[in-house]
């Protein structure tokens, strides 16, 4: 006879009480071995959206997540770490951020996603390189991190499977946004993988599933507090995605722009955003004592040719092309470009950088759903930031696509996500404020 019954456990969290370890385990543990049915899971996931999650409640549903499948335990003398992002337009920070960590003497073993609705995903990104493998057991995983530092795979299927599950559930439930569950889904992963230093890049503004930084906030203490119940250091970056993250948005052209940024050709906001979250990593691993001494470490591992070094090594050791980082017309050929033109003049005072990721799904730059196919070479390249002066005529970007009918729509829509005024506007920080778990 079970030790619990799901309706009372549902009950209990209905009403707002918190549930122990042991009920959570057994919840989590049934639903995988098919005794809890998928609509009492479902239960459970919006009575956890409405009621919160306690501290202790995320703490054992990591824990249970982590318990679900394998863990990976690196034995070497270097320090393991790792970053994470919540998500953005044009985020291709990881693309940069892994070689240099890497070529800096970090293990950084960095399972990534893909790209759904507005967001784009490291993986996607990863395999417009022509030959890029994303799919590694986990053994081959840390083979290869342990042979190079690092590597960008996706998730296996015996790393945390129960958060892969649920996840899933999460999506058609509507219940995505609850803090507590993000906090469960994204430490889960890094702890498993074997990761002590994370650093997460937490996304706040209009291109952001977190809108102010005030909720941001409350996420990020729940991810350093349950972090720091796993042996795990943690700092969160709040950075502002008001903005497309650099020029580029879609897989191929942002793949380029990474390369570009790995032989030393900058963009402003992708070298801020970068440094910093690099510079957070070498800092909690003890590599840098400071800012400073891990800037001109990075500076040094990009101008000396270690960083782009690093990353020929892991695409060869991926099965990609190498020539890529030489030749961008070994990327998949776009048919159209499409100028994004200015019809008026003023400075622009927001960017709704949602609606451009969801207008970059209509030529494939992006997916509605995880079986829809992906064009790598569809994309934007987008120039104005907030505060940036324009005059009628000037161009705003232009547009990827397969075909002219579908570059235009799309080209309108985005020139239609840029609001602008005649009187100017101060332009915004990056970088809002930092935060780390005590020691």
């Amino acid at each position: 006879m079970s030790k619990y019954n799901p309706v009372e456990l549902l009950l209990k969290k209905r009403d707002g009480q918190a549930l122990s370890q042991e009920e959570i385990n057994w919840f989590i543990n049934g639903y995988l071995k098919g005794e809890i049915a998928e609509y009492q899971m479902s239960a459970f996931l919006m009575a956890s959206y409405f009621q919160g999650l306690e501290k202790p409640e995320i703490a054992a549903l990591t824990k249970s997540y982590i318990e679900s499948g394998k863990s990976i335990h690196f034995s070497g003398h270097l320090p393991v770490a790792d970053k994470h992002s919540t998500g953005g337009v044009g985020d291709k920070i990881s693309l940069m951020l892994a070689p240099i960590a890497a070529s800096l003497g970090l293990l950084v073993p960095m399972i990534s996603g893909r790209g759904l609705g507005h967001t784009g995903g490291t993986l996607d990104k990863l395999e417009s390189i022509p030959g890029f493998q994303t799919g590694f057991s986990m053994q081959d995983f840390t083979a290869l991190v342990n042979k190079h530092g690092y590597a960008l795979v996706g998730q296996s299927a015996e790393l945390v499977p129960a958060d892969k599950r649920i996840y899933a559930l999460r999506d058609v439930t509507a219940t995505v946004e609850s803090p507590g569950l993000i906090t469960a889904s994204i430490m889960s992963k890094k702890i498993a993988e074997g990761a002590k230093h994370l650093v997460i890049d937490l996304k706040v503004g209009s291109g952001a599933f977190m809108p102010n930084l005030r909720r941001a906030k409350e996420l990020a203490e729940l991810l350093m507090h349950t972090g720091q119940s796993f042996g795990q250091k943690v700092s969160v970056v709040f950075s502002n995605m008001n903005s497309p993250l650099g020029n580029a948005v879609g897989n191929a052209l942002e793949m380029i722009e990474a390369i570009e940024y790995l032989k030393g050709r900058y963009l402003p906001d992708t070298y801020e955003l970068t440094t910093a979250l690099t510079a957070e990593m070498l800092i909690s691993a003890g590599l840098a004592v400071d800012f400073m001494a891990a800037k001109e470490m990075i500076d040094n591992a990009v101008s000396s040719g270690k960083a782009l070094d690093k990353f020929r090594e892991i695409i060869q050791a991926q099965g990609g092309n190498p020539r890529v980082l030489d030749d961008y017309g070994l990327f998949d050929a776009v048919k159209v470009v499409e100028p994004i033109i200015a019809d008026q003049a003023g400075y622009v005072h927001s960017i709704d950088s949602r609606a451009i990721g969801y207008a970059l799904v209509r030529i494939k730059a992006g997916r509605m759903v995880v079986s829809d196919a992906i064009d790598y070479s569809a994309g934007a390249l987008l120039h104005p930031k907030i505060g940036d002066k324009l005059a009628v005529g000037d161009k705003i970007g232009e547009v990827h696509a397969a075909s002219t009918e579908a570059a235009k729509e799309v080209a309108d829509l985005i020139r239609r996500a840029y609001k602008i005024n005649p009187l100017p506007k101060a332009k915004e920080d990056l970088i809002f404020e930092i935060a780390r778990t005590e020691g």
